[in-house]
């Protein structure tokens, strides 16, 4: 019997759970599943440019899991590209890393402060009590705030 599967960490939520294809012409040829922890191994090595060791590091796995989820990842978005799939970002054995949590800012005081993942959206401002909140830029999903690519630009 294998051991049950560790929780990966996972630092960054997207926005976004589904993607397909735009051309309406086609018809409906399925969709394939992307775990939460497969687009989290994706984020870190091909858009962040991370080296699998540090990747494999921030997620709490060794590397050569690291390097197979990656694998089964890229299989994944291989076959929805040439069958012309959709993709969902579903699932998975993971956890939200407690230093990831979303960063609001008050238009009225301009106060930015973070918030732990599960816990909703706040009611109000914690410095003026104002209702004229947001989710801040950097507090958001991946590569959020940090340039057209990702690089601080």
């Amino acid at each position: 019997m294998p051991r049950p599967r560790l929780h990966r960490s996972i630092r960054s939520s997207f926005d976004y759970d589904y993607w397909k294809p735009c051309a309406t012409c086609l018809e409906d040829s399925g969709e394939v599943t992307l775990r939460m922890e497969e687009m989290e191994s994706i984020r870190l090595k091909d858009y962040l440019r991370m080296d699998q060791r540090e990747a494999a590091g921030q997620m709490n796995v060794s590397q050569p899991t690291f390097h197979r989820i990656l694998s089964e990842a890229r299989r994944k978005i291989a076959c929805a590209l040439v069958c012309g799939r959709a993709i969902r970002i579903h699932g998975g054995t993971y956890r939200m890393d407690a230093a990831s949590g979303r960063i609001f800012g008050c238009l009225d005081c301009q106060n930015h402060w973070e918030e732990p993942h599960g816990t909703g959206r706040p009611a109000n401002c914690p410095n003026c009590g104002g209702t004229n909140i947001h989710r801040a830029d950097e507090g958001r999903g991946a590569g959020r705030g940090q340039g057209r690519h990702g690089r601080g630009k």
